[in-house]
């Protein structure tokens, strides 16, 4: 953690606000300053982060810096006088313990819950990455490698130390590994093995929610769809392997394909989601389920895999009693 050397100038002590020097240590070096700030600095605006980065008021060993300089052992960061949001406003997040899939001391790996989002915001006070820092109070580094859609279950990546955040970007980046996830979708799934590279490009709604559609104007994505069983000609279980990690890649591909997820409230029908409810299946059917990747420290491969979630488990016994 950082060395917080304060002083309070008078004019400042009447805002609650103060100037700041921030020793960078270990497990800090090596992020963008901007990130840093964002992440130190919760509550204030990107915007006023950024101006402060351009004017000169944040300071890197008494200098000038730009938002893209990435931070060293040692440094000293001067942040100016924000006015923070109030510690007090947000009730902090209750300690809560994941199923655990692989530890060791760089990485965590769990099996995240559907209903569960991986960190707070847009409306949601915490999420899981909040509230495993609440339960390992003496972790002195845990961040997400990457995200969960709130709905969907399975393999989470949380790293203990920053190299090996670092690298487990670098390695999304590169597309290396294996991703692959479990989903059930309308519609009698026809290919074995299948290819989707539509285009993504993200909207918002009127009301300001997140969406993705298929567009040429979108970024680059691709998913590879393999078929694993057929349920009467009206459900298909399909494996999806990312190959890209756009945001709601495999739910618009198999939408926009004309086999929306089960379940899905955002691109999928309400009434089969309304029929599977009233039956007790309360869930978006997406499960990360197998994860094959180097270890970003030691570089050997890891093989990690969650089994469905026991509602998905009895929904596709059920199915198959029917077909």
């Amino acid at each position: 953690m950082p060395v917080l050397s304060m002083r309070k100038p008078e004019s400042l002590q009447t805002m609650n606000m103060v100037v700041q020097t921030l020793q960078i240590g270990a497990e800090q070096a090596g992020q963008r300053i901007d990130n840093f700030l964002l992440k130190t600095c919760k509550g204030v605006p990107k915007s006023h982060i950024y101006k402060a980065i351009r004017s000169g008021q944040v300071r890197v060993n008494k200098g000038r810096c730009q938002a893209e300089y990435r931070l060293l052992e040692g440094d000293a960061v001067r942040v100016p006088p924000f006015r923070m949001a109030d510690p007090n406003a947000r009730p902090p997040a209750p300690a809560a313990s994941f199923p655990v899939v692989y530890e060791d001391d760089a990485l965590l790996v769990i099996d995240k819950p559907a209903g569960v989002a991986v960190h707070g915001g847009s409306g949601v006070s915490f999420g899981v990455i909040e509230q495993l820092r609440a339960a390992r109070p003496a972790a002195k580094f845990l961040e997400l490698a990457h995200r969960l859609d709130r709905e969907t279950s399975g393999l989470l990546i949380i790293a203990k130390k920053r190299v090996a955040l670092v690298a487990l970007h670098e390695m999304m980046r590169e597309g290396k590994g294996r991703k692959r996830y479990l989903a059930l979708v309308e519609g009698d799934w026809q290919n074995d093995r299948q290819h989707l590279r539509q285009p993504l490009l993200k909207w918002l709604t009127a009301s300001g929610e997140r969406r993705v559609k298929v567009d040429a104007l979108g970024k680059p994505a691709h998913t590879i769809i393999n078929l694993m069983h057929r349920y009467g000609g009206r459900f298909s279980l399909v494996e999806a392997e990312l190959k890209t990690g756009r945001t709601h890649q495999i739910r618009v591909h198999l939408a926009a394909s004309g086999y929306p997820i089960v379940g899905d409230d955002k691109y999928g029908h309400d009434e089969v989601r309304a029929r599977f409810s009233r039956h007790g299946f309360n869930r978006m059917f997406l499960h990360a389920w197998k994860l094959d990747i180097p270890h970003p420290v030691g570089g050997e491969i890891l093989k990690l895999e969650a089994a469905l979630p026991p509602a998905c488990q009895a929904l596709l016994k059920e199915l198959e009693q029917m077909s």
